[in-house]
C-alpha cells in the first residue's frame, strides 16, 4: 500500500478542499470519512494526483508513514474526543494529531495534556478564509509543542495565503495558543460586520440610498482607508439579483442573525480574564436580539415612530460614516488585540502580537489594509499593551473622533440602534478618562458588601464603617 504522509478525517467541504490544497503543494495525503459519499467524491478527484479517501479508519491509518501526522477537521466538542479516542488504539508513540476545526481552547488544552502523558502529540491549529481559503491559501493559525510545528511548518507555509510573498501562517504558542488567537480572530469579526451593518441601517433608513449606492458606496470606501475583505464583499451584496429577477436578493433576507458561539466564548473570557472588548459584546447581544423578530415586531407597534429622512449634504455624511467606521474598526482590532495580549500572560501562551496581526494580512475574513499599519506599531513597540497608546493610532484617531460623534448622535436622534458605534466610543473615552467614577462603585460596595477599597493618599486595604441607617 502507497504511503501517505498527512492524514485528514472529515472530508466535508473545508477538509477535501484542504486535502486538494496539499496535494496541489507537492503533499501526498490520505483521507478518511464514515459518510462514502464524501469518501466517493475526494476519490473522483484523485487522478494524478497522490490523494486517496477511506471508508475506514483503519485502512487509513495503515496507509500513513511513520510517525503519523492526522489533521481532523469535525464539529468541535464531543465529536472530536469520540474521533481522538478511536484513533489511540491505532496510533503509536510520538504520532501528531491536530485539529482543525473551531474548538473552545479549553478544551484544546485538556486533550493537549492528556495525550502527551500518553505519549502522543496534539496540537490546536485555528484556520481561516472559508471554503475558499481551504483551497487556494488560507490564514492559518498554529498553537502548541513548538517541535511538533517544526514538523508540519512547511506544509502549513506551503497552503497559506501568501501577502508580499510571505505566507500568512506562523507559530502562535505554546498549549492552545492557536485556537485562542482564532477565537479572537472570530470576535473581532463579529464587531466589524456589526459595525458596517450599523452604516447600512443608516444609509439605507436614514439617507434613503438605494441599493446600487449602497453598492457604489462600499465599493468606494473599499479603495481607500477601509480596504478590506469584509467591505469588499459588502459591496458585492448589493449586486446579487434574486434568481429570474431583477430584485436584490439582500431584500429577502430576514433579519435574523445566527452565532456558532465563538464570539459568546471570547466575550466570556474576556470577563474572567478582565479585559474589555464593549464593541465586541455589543456585536454578540445584537445577534441574539436580531433572533427576537416577533418580540421586536410587537414592541414596534407599541411606540408611535416617526421616521426622519435625512435632508443634509448626503456626500458629506457618507464621508463622515466612513471616517466613523474606520475610528470602529481600529477599535475592534485594539480591543481584541489588548486581550490576547492579556490572555498570553494569564495563559502563559506567549503569543507575539506582531506576528498574529503578519497572519491576519491575507487569508483571513478580517483581512485589511489597516492591518500592515497594526502589524509596524507592534514590531516597533513589542511591549505596546493597547494600541491607543501608539502615537499613530493615538493621532489618526483624534482626528476622527469628531466624526464619530455625529454618526452616533444622528443614530440617537433618529432612533436607529448603534451598538457597537456607541460601544466604541464609550471605551474610547474611558481610555482617555484619567479619572473615572468608579470610587463611588467600591463605596457602594464596601458600605453593602464590607469589600473595602484602596484610597488615593496612601497604600493599603480600607474598610469603612458606614454611619447612616438604611432602612
Amino acid at each position: 500500500m502507497e504511503q501517505y504522509g498527512y492524514g485528514m478525517i472529515g472530508l466535508g467541504t473545508m477538509g477535501s478542499n484542504l486535502v486538494l490544497n496539499m496535494s496541489d503543494k507537492g503533499f501526498a495525503v490520505a483521507g478518511y470519512d464514515k459518510k462514502t459519499v464524501q469518501v466517493e467524491s475526494l476519490n473522483s478527484l484523485s487522478e494524478g494526483r497522490r490523494i486517496k479517501a477511506f471508508d475506514t479508519i483503519e485502512e487509513f491509518v495503515s496507509s500513513l508513514s511513520s510517525p503519523r501526522i492526522i489533521m481532523l477537521l469535525v464539529p468541535a466538542g464531543p465529536i472530536v474526543d469520540a474521533v481522538v479516542f478511536e484513533l489511540k488504539s491505532l496510533l503509536s508513540e510520538h504520532d501528531l494529531i491536530i485539529d482543525c476545526g473551531n474548538s473552545h481552547f479549553s478544551d484544546t488544552q485538556k486533550r493537549t495534556e492528556k495525550l502527551l502523558q500518553e505519549g502522543l502529540h496534539f496540537m490546536g491549529i485555528g484556520i481561516s478564509g472559508g471554503e475558499t481559503g481551504a483551497r487556494f491559501g488560507a490564514s492559518i493559525m498554529p498553537g502548541g509543542d513548538k517541535t511538533a510545528y517544526a514538523r508540519i511548518g512547511p506544509m502549513l507555509e506551503a497552503i497559506a495565503a501568501k501577502v508580499n510573498d510571505h505566507p500568512c501562517v506562523a507559530y502562535m504558542g505554546t498549549g492552545a495558543a492557536g485556537h485562542y488567537v482564532k477565537m479572537v480572530h472570530n470576535g473581532i469579526e463579529y464587531a466589524i460586520m456589526q459595525l458596517i451593518s450599523e452604516t447600512y441601517h443608516l444609509l439605507k433608513k436614514y439617507a434613503g440610498l438605494s441599493d446600487t449606492e449602497l453598492h457604489n458606496v462600499y465599493e468606494k470606501w473599499n479603495k481607500g482607508k477601509l480596504k478590506s475583505f469584509l467591505v469588499e464583499i459588502t459591496s458585492a451584496i448589493f449586486l446579487q439579483e434574486e434568481e429570474n429577477s431583477k430584485e436584490k436578493i439582500i431584500n429577502f433576507i430576514s433579519d435574523t442573525a445566527h452565532q456558532k458561539g465563538t464570539g459568546a466564548w471570547m466575550s466570556k473570557d474576556a470577563m474572567d480574564i478582565q479585559q474589555p472588548i464593549p464593541s465586541i459584546d455589543a456585536a454578540v447581544s445584537q445577534r441574539a436580539i436580531s433572533s427576537m423578530k416577533i418580540q421586536r415586531i410587537a414592541a414596534e407597534n407599541l411606540v408611535p415612530k416617526k421616521d426622519a429622512l435625512f435632508t443634509g449634504n448626503k456626500m458629506d455624511y457618507i464621508d463622515q460614516l466612513e471616517d466613523a467606521l474606520y475610528f470602529a474598526t481600529v477599535i475592534a482590532y485594539t480591543q481584541g488585540l489588548s486581550m490576547l495580549n492579556q490572555a498570553s500572560v494569564v495563559h502563559k501562551y506567549n503569543i507575539n502580537i506582531a506576528t498574529v496581526a503578519s497572519v491576519w494580512r491575507g487569508g483571513c475574513i478580517i483581512r485589511a489594509a489597516i492591518l500592515e499599519d497594526i502589524r509596524a506599531v507592534y514590531e516597533s513597540e513589542p511591549d505596546l499593551q493597547n494600541l491607543l497608546l501608539s502615537k499613530l493610532f493615538s493621532e489618526k484617531l483624534q482626528k476622527l473622533k469628531n466624526p464619530l460623534k455625529i454618526i452616533v448622535t444622528s443614530g440617537i436622534q433618529n432612533n436607529i440602534p448603534l451598538p457597537a458605534f456607541g460601544a466604541t466610543i464609550a471605551y474610547y473615552d474611558s481610555y482617555h478618562c484619567g479619572w473615572l467614577p468608579a470610587n463611588l462603585l467600591q463605596a457602594q460596595r464596601d458600605f453593602f458588601g464590607a469589600h473595602t477599597y484602596e484610597r488615593l493618599d496612601k497604600p493599603g486595604i480600607f474598610h469603612t464603617n458606614w454611619n447612616q441607617t438604611i432602612q
